[in-house]
């Protein structure tokens, strides 16, 4: 098997074609799915990465707003375009869209800021919920599946996962809640580029955080006719904290309605600092259409 961890870093290394129109170009491959769809959150991270080389140094992303435009093929290689849309004394914003056979299928604006000081407060990270050590993997938990979807789930992500209260890939246990929380880290250690971990989280914030829906309405992944695609994505990031070190994922669904479900989520590190945030709206939909 190859290295779930190399293969999401290879992801990221983009290449600068050199081309210039009033845009940079970058190319990126993708990751292989069964499915054949582009993982959101490979594109996003890669997004993130082709703004972060056109931005000096001393500014860190802080915020993110995009939106999915087309389902991916997996099997193809990414273009990114990004626009150097403003340079301020302390904040850059650049919109960067990726492409396939010559149309958009993400459009994405990253704002940076100089780092700076100010006013400091954040909600609590929530009491009480399991050590990730206490909880079963991924592996644990899928390696015995004879099925594509569970293999790639279990061999091939790059980041350790771990569902409080239980996972949702064959049925949803216990009280049909729109909540639930997720220790997550990468399988191995990052590069200490601090950039590298800030896309690693961007990545994995895709993963699960449709799942408070699914949770509420008793929809585990396995499920046949379960249609779902995330629509938009934003993210906040507060606080630095490294992506190889177990992270609190809490997240929760406000609504759903029109085949559209909602989300939020915020990341903690084990100090109880809030290192992110996340909103998604994506499509969530069960049953013969």
């Amino acid at each position: 098997m190859p290295d779930p961890l190399a293969g999401f870093l290879t992801t990221l290394d983009l290449v600068d074609t050199g081309a210039r129109t009033s845009e940079d170009i970058f190319t990126g491959p993708s990751q292989w799915m069964p499915h054949g769809r582009v993982f959101g959150g490979q594109v996003l991270a890669q997004a993130l990465v082709a703004a972060i080389r056109t931005v000096d140094p001393d500014r860190v992303v802080h915020s993110l707003h995009g939106y999915f435009l087309r389902p991916g093929d997996s099997t193809q290689g990414i273009t990114f375009a990004v626009d150097r849309l403003h340079d301020g004394r302390s904040f850059s914003t650049r919109r960067t869209q990726a492409y396939q056979n010559g149309v958009p299928i993400l459009s994405v604006i990253q704002s940076f800021q100089v780092e700076d000081e100010g006013f400091e407060h954040q909600v609590e990270m929530p009491a009480g919920l399991p050590e990730p050590e206490s909880l079963p993997s991924a592996v644990e938990v899928l390696s015995a599946v004879d099925h594509p979807v569970a293999r790639t789930w279990a061999e091939e992500r790059a980041f350790d996962m771990r569902h409080v209260p239980s996972p949702l890939y064959f049925s949803v246990e216990g009280e049909r809640v729109a909540h639930q929380a997720v220790w997550l880290r990468a399988l191995g250690r990052l590069p200490d580029d601090p950039n590298i971990h800030r896309a690693a989280l961007a990545y994995a914030s895709d993963y699960t955080v449709l799942e408070p829906v699914m949770r509420r309405h008793g929809v585990a992944w396995a499920r046949p006719d379960l249609k779902l695609a995330s629509l938009d994505h934003a993210m906040w990031w507060h606080r630095f904290a490294r992506a190889d070190e177990w992270l609190l994922y809490t997240q929760r669904s406000p609504s759903a309605s029109g085949g559209r479900g909602l989300a939020f989520g915020e990341i903690y590190d084990r100090g109880g600092r809030l290192i992110a945030s996340v909103a998604q709206e994506g499509m969530v939909r069960a049953g013969a259409r």
